[in-house]
């Protein structure tokens, strides 16, 4: 035994190349509970290997029966699922001091993420009180004795990672009922893996290019992974070789240049051309084509821009042509995709083959990209989010919802959105699954056809186009869909029902902003509650500062996928304050979840009360349940601030909408002064309402 248990392992890890972290972190010759994510059969031997003998591992009956010439070189207390006294032998072994190893999900995954956490081990570790380390497992969900055949591409020898997390405690209150402590218990368990398990695949320098040819490398060269709505098609081995060859020619014609500009719908050209521009170490600076030619030569001015990357069929059908006219009026030079491809000469296909056969990482460069607010400011701000940002929220996101590459992701919001840039295109690209471009969200017809057409099992809008999607919508066309996920504006409660009832489809409400490229908080299949926009992703640290006057705080946050910092016209890089003020009012109940009560732009001071124009435009919806509105306040002599509402409904009067807010017990201090009618509500290319755009209207007034 002596012999046989150093030998196993030294064979094991040098075929596995496994990389062990955190053992300083756990101490041996105490009780404490280790608890592992579990990926595979092999789990619980990389475990015995790594970890010191005194450690004792909780196994099923069945199992033990099963691999009994494997465990009798370890020490084991045996268990049955179906017997409620195991908790007990459980309890019984940790309190005799030893160290105990559970698997929390009590079983193998079939997803690639998380599966639900027993309350039971949440007892065990309330009533211990012991410390616990969250154990975080990587790699060996891609063996051959993983169960998850067909969606991941497995391999019989793959790179393997354990860390073992800091430890913490759970005390138990004997002033609170055990069942609710029990399942709170498992809760924190369930986020304090997630934790672990997203600080474990986290990297101290990424690159986005990089990342590419990883994911190639994973997944396979050949691997269907992004096709667009002209039909084109590219695998990973034509996507990395395109971005190769676009890149060798990109990186003559741009010399000495830094932030680079693209003009581009959601299609393959894009993709290629973003990966591109990163291969050759310059930093994608993405324009909103909705914008305006003003907005946008704001943009490049405040970026430094002098090349624009477009395309000559999207300045048609955009009708873009006197936008061009302009920004060759202010010398700012404009490439079009179709004459560089035409300059590719056999040199540039060269190599770029070298590049793409070599494997050759992208060239040293800020590692940034820049995307813009939608905001209130007179010019543009500057987001620069670095590589790291974007794989840091990618991370997060595979740490809180199952991906596997049976998924087909169908992205419709552009990429100048950081929605659509990073969930809807880089998640994918990154994490192996099919990618679905269609170039514009607006066209509420064809969308769910197209996602009927194309099998997608996960598509991402906002609660107006999902409103558009699902009223137009034959009841089968989302049969394929497993997630459809909202961010960028609050979920309207008639959206919500309107998926239930139609499709049977419940939408998982997100929350997040530009800074934070983008998401901060995510209701999931297995952490949701209606209402809120689910709980803080792992890795994010938040603190709520009291406003006066209003319920909730004001939400401030930190980690690895927050800003670096602001372009700020006519100012230069300003960089992002250690904690981020995302300029919301939110509240985070017991359980973590966060609820999103408005703006606090978006407040009004009326006779000394702050109200909330969001509570307003709810409200409304109650009153008038299939009229579109939107609420703004303006400036008034006598309370101060007064509320104007506007509506698309032309029938609705003052007298009807306050009788119906009566009915509802509102108070009068959220019923409008005014109100507007207006055909259809002005909304910005990211779907939301355009507010700025309804305070000029009343102020011109």
């Amino acid at each position: 035994m002596k012999v046989i248990v150093p030998l196993l392992r030294w064979i094991l890890f040098r075929l596995f190349r496994t990389r062990i972290s955190g053992l300083e972190r756990f101490d041996p010759s105490g009780p404490a509970l280790l608890l592992p994510n579990h990926v595979s059969l092999l789990d619980g031997l990389f475990l015995m290997l790594a970890l010191p003998r005194d450690v004792v591992f909780v196994v099923n009956t069945q199992i033990a029966t099963r691999f009994a010439f494997v465990l009798k070189y370890c020490r084991i207390v045996t268990v049955d699922p179906l017997n409620p006294y195991s908790v007990r032998s459980m309890i019984k072994t940790v309190q005799k001091g030893s160290p105990l190893v559970i698997f929390p999900e009590g079983r193998i995954t079939t997803t690639g993420s998380l599966m639900k956490m027993y309350s039971g081990v949440g007892y065990i570790a309330l009533k211990t009180g012991v410390p616990i380390h969250p154990v975080a497992i990587n790699g060996l969900e891609r063996s051959k004795l993983s169960y998850l055949g067909g969606m991941v591409k497995r391999r019989l020898f793959p790179e393997v990672q354990l860390m073992i997390g800091s430890p913490y405690r759970l005390r138990f209150d004997p002033a609170r009922s055990v069942k609710a402590q029990k399942e709170q218990a498992a809760a924190q368990i369930d986020q304090m893996l997630r934790r672990e398990l997203f600080e474990s695949r986290m990297k101290p320098d990424v690159n986005l290019f990089d990342e590419l040819l990883a994911a190639a490398e994973r997944n396979g060269g050949g691997f269907p992974v992004c096709e667009d709505a002209s039909g084109q098609k590219l695998s990973y081995d034509r996507l990395v070789l395109g971005t190769c060859v676009l890149g060798q020619r990109l990186s003559g014609m741009l010399r000495g240049e830094t932030n680079v500009a693209l003009l581009m719908p959601n299609a393959i050209a894009h993709v290629v051309a973003f990966f591109a521009l990163v291969k050759i170490g310059k930093t994608p600076t993405i324009l909103n084509f909705s914008s305006g030619a003003s907005v946008m030569l704001d943009c490049c001015e405040t970026a430094s821009i002098q090349t624009i990357v477009t395309s000559r069929e999207f300045v048609e059908k955009a009708k873009l042509h006197s936008v061009v006219e302009l920004f060759g009026q202010q010398r700012i030079r404009v490439l079009y995709l179709e004459d560089v491809k035409a300059s590719i000469g056999a040199g540039d296909k060269l190599g770029g083959w070298l590049d793409c056969r070599l494997k050759r990482p992208a060239l040293p460069g800020p590692g940034e990209v820049i995307l813009f607010t939608s905001g209130s400011e007179s010019k543009p701000k500057g987001v620069v989010l670095s590589h790291r940002n974007l794989y840091a929220n990618i991370q997060q996101a595979r740490c809180s919802i199952d991906f596997t590459a049976k998924d087909k992701v169908f992205n419709a919001m552009p990429m100048f959105h950081s929605f659509g840039l990073t969930a809807g295109t880089l998640l994918p690209i990154v994490s192996g699954m099919k990618l679905f471009l269609h170039p514009s969200p607006l066209h509420y017809k064809a969308i769910p056809e197209l996602v009927y057409a194309s099998n997608a099992t996960i598509l991402f809008g906002t609660s107006t186009f999902l409103a558009a999607y699902g009223r137009v919508a034959h009841p089968y066309d989302f049969y394929s869909l497993r997630y459809v996920v909202a961010g960028a504006e609050k979920l309207k409660e008639d959206v919500r029902q309107l998926w239930y009832d139609k499709f049977g489809i419940r939408i998982l409400e997100g929350y997040g902003t530009t800074e934070t490229a983008p998401v901060l908080a995510l209701n999931t299949p297995l952490a949701f509650k209606k209402g809120t926009v689910g709980r803080l992703l792992p890795g994010i640290e938040c603190v709520l500062e009291k406003v006066p006057g209003i319920e909730g705080g004001s939400l401030y946050v930190r980690g690895p996928n927050v800003m670096k910092g602001y372009l700020l016209h006519g100012e230069g890089f300003v960089a992002c304050p250690d904690w981020y003020d995302c300029g919301d009012i939110v509240d985070i109940d017991r359980d973590g979840f966060v609820t999103v009560l408005s703006r606090r732009k978006r407040f009004a001071k009326i006779a000394g009360e702050m109200i909330s124009l969001n509570a307003v435009e709810e409200l409304v919806a109650k009153c008038i349940p299939n009229m579109e509105s939107a609420a703004v306040s303006i400036p008034d002599a006598r309370k101060g601030e007064r509320i104007v509402l506007f509506h698309t409904s032309p029938q609705l009067t003052l007298a009807e909408l306050k009788e119906g807010i009566r009915a509802l017990g509102g108070s009068p201090l959220l019923v409008p002064s005014q109100l507007r009618y207006t055909e259809k509500l002005p909304l910005l290319g990211s779907g939301k309402t355009d507010y700025v755009t309804l305070k000029l209207w009343v102020e011109a007034e």
